[in-house]
Formats: C-alpha cells, structure tokens, sequence
C-alpha cells in the first residue's frame, strides 16, 4: 500500500526483455537503500513492483507481461526518470490517500496551462474510467496523489503546484505523454456495492442495514 507521496526520482539505467517480460533496473541515489531489503514493494511511477535485488545505488525489478500491458512502464525508454516510492508502514502519515499500485489504465496529457504559479494539467481517459472520477476527489497519477478540479466525459484536470513539479517526473510531461492512472479505491468498491450482475443492490433496506438510514 502507497499514499501517492513521491520519495525520490530516479532513472531506468537498464531494461532487458525476458521473454514477454521485462526486467528493469532503477538507479537513485535519493533514498538509502541500505534501509531496504528484497521481495519489498516499490512504486514505479504508480505501478507496484518487487524489488528482487537491492544495491547501494537502486534497484532491479521484473515487470510482468500482465503489467506491462495495463500500465506505460513499457514506453520507458534507457535514461527515463520515474517517481519512487516505497511502501507505507503502519503508523505513517498519510500525506496523500490510500494507493495500491495496481493500474487502472493508461491516460494521456492534452494540455498544460498556466495558472498563476502552478500548471493546470488536462488528462484524457476512456470514458469507461472517467465515470469514477469526481471533482474534489482524488486521482494518482504516475504516483502522484492529485485532487481532481474538474471532470468531462473523457478528461479530468489537477493543479500541479511548484513543489510537485519540482520533486516528480511531472515537469517533464508534455502533450502526448502517457501517464497511469489509478481511481481512487472507494470507488471501486462503491460500485462493486452498487451493482452485482448488472443490477443495483442500493436500496433502502441495504442503507438501513448499514447505518446509513
């Protein structure tokens, strides 16, 4: 489990294909990784991975054929920057929101704009994931916890203020840029609430029984 609060950036130093895999090497001299042991779990720009060797200056990681095909962790090219963070332990802050690292889909940047000191970044999604975004809500981005500001049929927008940009990868987006996408986990399970087999379980009875009426 994640908070979408970066730690540090690093680099892609290496990428190897295995077979439909890919194992992935990650250089950062931001964290001590002395601090670290194999088989913990490390966010890679959003995408929770397993860190099967630690060195002093990073780390190496298998990206599953599965992985690779739900996230952008594939068009990283050698020399890429990503966002890091390692997993939360109990008793942490939870600077952000409850993230788990397991991607949605993959969006893409369509605008950048200035406003006032921060950059106003439009997302575009599939409207199949759209649905479950709400303004004021919480978006991760790349692994970074974001507040949504707005919602269309098939975009939303965050602000990115001077210190996010400057601590993630995110100064770095141009239009174009793919980026995952993690909704926000209350909203997976309101709907798996809401609907079993098509049809809507929410009624007075279920909200009685739950408290809520």
């Amino acid at each position: 489990m994640f908070t979408g609060i970066v730690k540090a950036k690093g680099t892609v130093h290496h990428l190897q294909a295995a077979g439909a895999d890919m194992r992935l090497r990650v250089f950062s001299e931001e964290l001590d990784w002395t601090l670290f042991d194999s088989g913990e779990s490390i966010s890679v720009n959003g995408v929770c991975l397993t860190a099967i060797d630690i060195r002093d200056d990073g780390f190496d990681t298998d990206v599953s054929v599965e992985t690779l095909s739900a996230s952008a962790l594939g068009d990283l090219p050698e020399g890429a920057e990503v966002n890091l963070e390692p997993s939360v332990a109990m008793g942490e802050r939870l600077g952000g929101h409850l993230v788990t690292g397991h991607i949605d889909c993959v969006g893409q940047i369509r605008g950048l704009d200035r406003d006032a000191r921060s950059v106003r970044l439009r997302v575009e999604v599939s409207s199949e994931f759209c649905r479950y975004i709400a303004r004021k809500g919480s978006i991760t981005v790349d692994g970074v916890s974001l507040t949504v500001n707005a919602v269309s049929e098939n975009c939303f927008e965050v602000n990115i203020i001077p210190h996010t940009a400057e601590v993630t990868i995110i100064s770095s987006y141009k239009v174009g840029t793919k980026v995952n996408i993690e909704i926000d986990l209350i909203a997976r399970y309101l709907e798996r609430l809401l609907s079993v087999d098509g049809k809507s379980s929410m009624n007075k009875d279920f909200l009685r029984a739950n408290g809520y009426a």
